[in-house]
């Protein structure tokens, strides 16, 4: 039995109003991979508020990367739907006393409702039950001042660690300038 199969079996939903909350399997990502597309690259984007397209296009990940995600064996990728729909994402991976969040996208159309808040919280309750996690990590591009503004306003703090963005990789996108790099950012999970 494949590790997607064994989470299937063992997945359960929560609960939160009108959404529901579930570890993605193999066959969520055609439904994925747009999702995450949607959220941050090309003109459907500009529907929502955390776009990237004016500086980086092409592709923000594929199939293989999902797939990765999902099968990796400290890493869950966190399905968000509402009435049987996969509305959200994101990705939680255990990294010793931290984890890590990443590949969060919410559909451009519901971007600035107040979902965002509740998956991260849930995302946040998650790593503390699954892995009794201190601390949550994640990387943003330094230049998005709204998206990290946005983070700081949940508890999450700058670090000033930068680590270089993948120029010349086009699996993470075409990069519309030269300035790009991550930032660390961490909130405590007290």
């Amino acid at each position: 039995m494949d590790t997607a199969t064994s989470r299937m079996d063992t997945a359960t939903s929560h609960e939160t109003g009108r959404i529901s909350y579930r570890e993605a399997v193999l066959a969520d990502v055609p439904a994925l991979v747009p999702l995450v597309e949607s959220a941050y690259r090309g003109d459907a984007s500009r529907g929502g508020w955390t776009t990237e397209a004016d500086i980086l296009q092409g592709q923000r990940t594929d199939p293989d990367g999902v797939a990765a995600v999902i099968t990796a064996e400290d890493s869950r990728l966190l399905v968000v739907e509402r009435g049987g729909e996969i509305v959200a994402c994101c990705q939680l991976e255990h990294r010793g006393k931290a984890a890590y969040f990443g590949m969060f996208a919410v559909r451009p159309e519901l971007q600035g409702a107040g979902l965002g808040k509740q998956i991260i919280a849930e995302a946040e309750r998650r790593v503390r039950e699954l892995w009794g996690a201190g601390e949550m990590h994640m990387t943003v591009i330094s230049v998005r001042e709204e998206l990290i503004a946005w983070y700081e306003r949940r508890g999450y703090r700058r670090t000033g660690r930068m680590s270089p963005f993948p120029y010349g990789d086009e699996r993470f996108g075409v990069p519309q300038r030269d300035d790009l790099e991550f930032e660390l950012l961490v909130k405590p999970l007290s």
